[in-house]
């Protein structure tokens, strides 16, 4: 039950709002942090870490992003056309799921990226990874160190790394980074058309089956303009420490 997961989900198909005027004509995963497209940071990490095969969804500007990642070889490339319906996260999965195979795959945000410690936090993240008691395994980011993120928090975890989401009026520790693993069980009588993977994860927390991993680094939220510039900074700081 503990197979490492090989393939990944590449969000990509949202519109990127918050990104404008930044982004006009070009869909946000083709935004550049430190020189290269936010997708391709999200690929490079995957493959470096021993992906080998990501669905990409994609709807706005679909052509363009279709168009960049035709080239990859690592990992290769699946893409999952929203063009005609925007399907949301859960929809979007959903609909790839033929694609992602029968075992535990990566759900993968196209502008989720962050620094390192000393170890990879993929590779801390499938480590711990137990199909026979998740249906799914988040990476959460602490609040207090992320970048472009300034909410309330998302998760708190027991003392088993189970999630709990946080109280209506309340504070938690932790932010959900975009990135988690999930069995296509996760997905079981899971609704036709557009839906959110948090109806998929209420469920999950429900039966005692959604945990977390600690991020061991710095995650940045590129969501908009001044996030963006931010996560610039604090990268070209990082490599020159």
């Amino acid at each position: 039950m503990n197979r490492r997961p090989e393939t990944a989900m590449v969000l990509a198909a949202g519109l990127g709002q918050r990104m404008r005027p930044l982004n006009n004509g070009l869909p946000k995963p083709l935004v550049r942090l430190k020189g290269r497209p936010l997708i391709d940071h999200v690929l490079d990490r995957l493959g470096e870490a021993g992906v080998t095969r990501a669905i990409v969804n994609v709807h706005y500007c679909a052509e363009q992003i279709i168009a960049h990642v035709a080239p990859r070889l690592r990992p290769v490339i699946v893409v999952s056309d929203e063009s005609g319906q925007l399907l949301d996260t859960g929809g979007g999965v959903r609909k790839a799921l033929p694609a992602l195979g029968e075992g535990p795959f990566i759900i993968h945000n196209s502008d989720s990226v962050w620094i390192d410690q000393a170890n990879s936090s993929l590779h801390r993240l499938f480590a711990a990874w137990d199909g026979a008691r998740m249906d799914s395994l988040m990476l959460v980011a602490p609040v207090t160190t992320s970048i472009g993120y300034s909410g309330a928090g998302d998760f708190s975890l027991d003392a088993d790394g189970r999630t709990m989401r946080r109280p209506k009026e309340g504070r938690v520790p932790f932010v959900f980074t975009g990135v988690s693993v999930a069995h296509p069980r996760l997905f079981e009588d899971s609704p036709d058309g557009p839906f959110s993977l948090n109806l998929l994860w209420d469920r999950a927390i429900a039966a005692g089956r959604l945990f977390g991993v600690t991020l061991d680094g710095t995650w940045m939220h590129v969501g908009d303009p001044a996030a963006l510039d931010e996560a610039e900074r604090l990268l070209e700081r990082a490599t020159y420490a």
